[in-house]
């Protein structure tokens, strides 16, 4: 069956470059890996990725992160690090067509200059199977670098033969000082920034901005450009820019979309705060507020599914499963119909029984992992594969917990400096009174058969 990339197309893609009249947010894009801000995560020294591209050993990859989190940027600097030709592309704007004439061209790029080629998908996940499946015989025969960058999960959204011919890795949202280092860049640089407007620009407005992007580096420079470019020029031709005018620009914009001009990050604490409080009242109009102002709906079905573990928990374990069922609804069939699902995982979590139990019991783990963070496995629970284990130690003495009464067998999970530790502490509300009985009731049973045990090993007394 011929490939969809087939065809002979003439013609040759330009590479990302700098664009004086492009946006703030495609301006200040970083030319190089040091002017990368963020995601230390995959990129710290001594990494994996930073590894590969060092040693330009890259191969084809998924960035999977929120918007704004620097996926396109990543691509490009990769690019420039291993110096290949970096073609971008869009699964929304481009087709069949256009992804022929990039095949075409890198291979010729390939022979004739002996220059690789990425080619960046934006949005990966709206090119459909058929079309997805089109890629591997390219990325396979190494003509060209794939570089996938999407918002949505791989593992749903990407097909499998491509995902087992990439590596995902995974962008975090931008942490608060990594957006201000963006922003006072941008402000500070004269040949892509704004510095050339001359802006002095207040901290206050600073920091509203930064809050306000919630960790979306173009919404930030978005903002910043916005409110620079709208400030009257004093005599001396400097731009002031205090905290009134950031709110104003934003008022402006909001407006568009929102009736009552109120900030997006406004919204979803109010909608939080409700649900948390029990109020189904509240929590149904600040979510439909939240609609009604253009707020990505996945967006709020993915705020419920964390509100279900976090404010919820095990006090009513339907919590999460519902959440779930409406952001795969609305991922389903989108809006406006799916904004019953998310209304009906609003008044069911609003109405259900609270626990916070669960939240404090990873807290209170995490804090047990940094202060005992070598704390080794006791011997007798560890897997023993080979008989240089199994000689170690490894395995010995563990008592398969099925074969004594009420399947209890005598013996510690915890490491020796944890034991004894309580992390779970559920509360007395719905379904965590149950899990308390039987909490407690396995705990007894645990209790009373290493007694016996202890009397079996040292005899009668």
């Amino acid at each position: 069956m011929p490939s969809l990339f087939d065809d002979d197309i003439p013609g040759e893609s330009e590479p990302w470059r700098y664009d004086p009249a492009a946006p703030l947010a495609d301006r200040m894009r970083p030319r190089t890996i040091e002017e990368y801000v963020g995601q230390q995560t995959i990129l710290s020294q001594g990494s994996f990725l930073r590894r590969a591209i060092d040693s330009d050993t890259i191969g084809s990859i998924i960035l999977w992160g929120p918007p704004g989190s620097g996926k396109t940027s990543l691509a490009a600097v990769i690019a420039h690090a291993t110096r290949r030709f970096f073609v971008p592309f869009s699964a929304v704007t481009s087709g069949v067509k256009e992804v022929r004439l990039v095949i075409r061209e890198a291979r010729s790029r390939l022979r004739r200059k002996s220059v690789g080629t990425i080619l960046f998908v934006d949005e990966i996940h709206r090119f459909n199977k058929a079309q997805q499946d089109a890629f591997l015989p390219h990325v396979e025969s190494g003509a060209i670098t794939l570089i996938g960058a999407t918002t949505e999960n791989p593992s749903f959204e990407v097909i499998g033969a491509l995902l087992s011919r990439t590596k995902v890795f995974i962008l975090e949202r931008l942490l608060p000082g990594e957006v201000m280092t963006i922003v006072r860049r941008a402000i500070d640089t004269p040949d892509r920034g704004v510095a050339h407007l001359r802006p002095h620009v207040d901290d206050d407005a600073v920091e509203f901005i930064v809050a306000y992007s919630e960790g979306d580096a173009r919404i930030a420079l978005t903002t910043l450009e916005m409110a620079v470019t709208s400030a009257l020029p004093a005599p001396d031709g400097s731009r002031r820019v205090a905290l009134a005018d950031v709110q104003s620009v934003l008022q402006k914009k909001t407006l568009l979309y929102d009736k009552s001009g109120e900030e997006h990050y406004n919204l979803i604490s109010a909608f939080h705060k409700a649900l948390r409080g029990s109020d189904t009242q509240a929590a149904l109009y600040w979510m439909a507020r939240m609609l009604e102002s253009g707020e990505d709906p996945l967006y709020i079905a993915r705020r419920m599914v964390r509100f279900a573990s976090e404010d919820i928990g095990l006090a009513d374990q339907r919590a999460l499963q519902v959440a779930l069922a409406a952001r795969d609804a609305v991922h389903f069939i989108g809006l406006p119909e799916g904004d019953l699902a998310l209304a009906q995982a609003a008044v069911y979590l609003a109405a259900a029984p609270k626990s916070n139990a669960l939240y404090a019991a990873m807290g209170a783990v995490r804090r047990a992992i940094q202060d005992y963070a070598a704390a080794p496995v006791p011997l007798h629970i560890r897997n023993a594969p080979t008989r240089l284990m199994e000689q170690a130690g490894y395995g010995k003495g563990y008592a398969y917990d099925h074969d004594f009464e009420a399947h209890i067998a005598p013996q510690e999970y915890l490491p020796d400096a944890l034991k004894g530790m309580k992390f779970y502490k559920p509360g007395d509300l719905g379904d965590e009174k149950e899990i308390h009985r039987r909490m407690e009731y396995w705990e007894k049973l645990r209790r009373d058969a290493l007694r016996r045990s202890r009397r079996s090993d040292t005899g009668p007394e």
